[in-house]
């Protein structure tokens, strides 16, 4: 068993990528920041050949993205190709669509349906993997919207993409549920959270927060975690530099 290989997540310098410029630019500081891959999210409209074309510029691999569950529905052949080319296994999705998050029922109607689409991804040599935010721990009677997407999706075909902020966040421990998602997690969102004086957590760069990043990273490990992406949806440096802090802070802890 080794340790997970670090990217960044681009949703934190997404300000940054509007244009085919800017995230050409963008790449280059991801780079500069001791990064060897990143997670393409939330950059403005490129063609997919240029996007490909930046990234070998910086030697920077692509492992993985997130997509709208519309476009996987409605767009899937060109969501086969893009990934192909970009030579990126993980097809990610950065959240449900609203309408499924209100009802138990709910919950397993898109675990089902996405478990579908997430097939058609299998069949093309491509996976699929859910990423959460807190909603998806609400409880229905006494079972959480997570549990419900781990019981009645297609654990073949169906992964996923623990954050560990938002884990926490929704008041459960990461660390127990890297475990309840062996072998169907292959790619894990790394993003700390830190104490505030307003009565609220916030988003912080991996290490300068309160994770229990040791038990977080052994069981990363111990479950054959592939990529750790690392995401900061809001910065309080640069994003940038947000960034670089959190790779320098990895590698003092062994990745």
């Amino acid at each position: 068993m080794s340790y997970p290989k670090i990217a960044a997540q681009m949703y934190t310098v997404r300000d940054f990528c509007k244009t085919s410029e800017g995230i050409r630019e963008s790449l280059r500081k991801i780079k500069e920041a001791g990064y060897d891959a990143v997670q393409v999210s939330g950059i403005g409209p490129i063609e997919h050949r240029q996007m490909k074309d930046y990234a070998d510029e910086y030697e920077l691999e692509i492992c993985a993205t997130h997509i709208s569950f519309d476009r996987l529905k409605n767009d899937t052949q060109d969501v086969i190709a893009q990934h192909k080319l970009w030579n990126c296994k993980y097809v990610g999705i950065g959240s449900m669509p609203g309408n499924y998050a209100n009802s138990k029922e709910g919950f397993a109607e898109f675990a089902v349906e996405a478990s579908k689409y997430a097939k058609i991804l299998a069949d093309n040599g491509l996976k699929f993997i859910y990423h959460n935010h807190s909603f998806e721990f609400q409880k229905f009677g006494k079972v959480t919207g997570m549990e419900i997407l781990l019981q009645e999706s297609d654990p073949e075909v169906f992964g996923f993409e623990l954050d560990t902020y938002w884990v926490q966040h929704g008041g459960a421990d990461p660390v127990d549920w890297i475990y309840k998602v062996s072998g169907r997690m292959d790619v894990i969102h790394f993003k700390d959270m830190v104490a505030t004086n307003e009565w609220k957590p916030a988003m912080a760069e991996v290490g300068e927060g309160n994770l229990n990043w040791k038990g977080i990273i052994e069981a990363c490990k111990k479950t054959g975690v592939i990529w750790a992406a690392v995401e900061q949806d809001i910065c309080r440096h640069d994003p940038f530099e947000s960034l670089a802090i959190s790779r320098r802070n990895l590698k003092n802890m062994g990745l």
